[in-house]
């Protein structure tokens, strides 16, 4: 039997490595002569650059750079290709879980650590950028990444503009005379599986905001700065990015690095499944365990566990989901069989501290169920 573990990081509480590392204790427990196959995966967020720089035999580096409120940070980054490609993810410099609750300001997190990134790596002379965008804590468009770069964002009387989204309802000019020369070379992909726009009902102030802690009146205030800096954007730079699908994904970044750097916007599943080499993976295996922290509604839809299940349906294997929760309606199609790792009276919190062990039991009982 052999068996390939594919799950994406337990958001908070297990890396994709460890995950891939509780669930393959698991299927040694009930199966004990089964050859395992690992592919921790991602899908844009946080583990995009573990996942491809452990599956390309990669390197990383740590910079300092900015966080979403100013207070440096070091953010992991990698390269792969021999070097000629860079793996960078946005949540590692400008990411929502860089801040506590008590913390998140949406109207001044900005994106400018994110920029900071892309300049280390093309100061090491890469020929391509992977840019992973899930998990922020911003909506100011790309602003502050564009600022790092060379951009310069200002109000009617000619004075630069401070940090964050809220600011961009006082935007008046973008200068980009100074925009970082090397970009025009340089081949710059957004690594985004969802399709919300940056502006309007389904943009990125409206369905992102709230998460970041924006409050209905703020998401409004918002939306409108945001569509302040589209026109500004689309009058000053020529490019359309107000209603680019995917281009409200991290709070706009992705419509800012289309608009700044030429980026083009592909699927973060299919960029780390290509690079692990997946499918052919899926294809030499009996049995097929992804998982993620939580299984819920929004699960069927550009989702890491979707994506292997998808995979494995295509190719007549099947495939087992392991997760910290499930809630809801969390039907994925082309999934056997589920199971919570949280047991019933278990608090999120004490879970989340016990994710390892409760990975590696609920693996068991989904196997054993199974097998019968």
């Amino acid at each position: 039997m052999r068996v390939l573990v594919a799950p994406q990081e337990f958001k908070g509480s297990l890396t994709a490595v460890e995950a891939v590392d509780a669930i393959q204790i698991g299927v040694a427990r009930v199966m004990p002569d089964a050859e395992i196959d690992r592919a921790p995966l991602a899908d844009g967020g946080p583990g995009t650059v573990e996942a491809i720089v452990h599956a390309a035999r990669g390197r990383t580096s740590i910079a300092r750079v900015d966080g979403p409120l100013g207070a440096p940070v070091d953010a992991r980054w990698g390269r792969i290709d021999d070097g000629r490609c860079a793996v960078i993810e946005m949540a590692a410099a400008s990411g929502l879980t860089l801040l506590s609750a008590g913390e998140l300001d949406v109207d001044r997190a900005s994106t400018y650590g994110t920029g900071q990134l892309i300049v280390h790596a093309l100061d090491s002379g890469v020929e391509r950028i992977l840019i992973g965008v899930g998990g922020s804590a911003t909506n100011d468009g790309g602003s502050g990444m564009a600022e790092a770069l060379g951009a310069v964002l200002l109000d009617e009387h000619d004075r630069r503009l401070p940090s964050g989204g809220a600011a961009l309802a006082r935007l008046a000019r973008i200068d980009v005379r100074q925009l970082d020369p090397r970009l025009d070379r340089t081949d710059i992909r957004v690594l985004c599986d969802v399709r919300n726009p940056l502006l309007g009902p389904k943009g990125a102030s409206a369905v992102y905001g709230p998460q970041k802690g924006a409050k209905p009146a703020q998401v409004a205030q918002l939306d409108r700065a945001l569509a302040n800096y589209a026109a500004i954007v689309e009058r000053d730079l020529g490019v359309r990015v107000g209603d680019i699908p995917g281009g409200g994904a991290a709070g706009g970044l992705a419509a800012g690095l289309v608009a700044f750097c030429g980026a083009t916007l592909q699927s973060g599943f299919d960029a780390v499944a290509d690079a692990v080499g997946l499918a052919d993976r899926v294809a030499q295996a009996d049995l097929v365990i992804t998982g993620e922290g939580r299984l819920d509604t929004q699960s069927a839809y550009g989702k890491t566990v979707a994506g292997v299940a998808a995979l494995s349906r295509s190719l007549n294997v099947p495939c087992l989901a392991v997760a910290g929760l499930i809630e809801g309606d969390a039907a994925v199609s082309g999934i056997a069989d589920r199971e919570a790792s949280t047991p019933e009276g278990v608090s999120v919190e004490d879970a989340m501290t016990r994710a390892d062990e409760l990975v590696r039991d609920a693996v068991v009982r989904l196997l054993q169920r199974y097998s019968r």
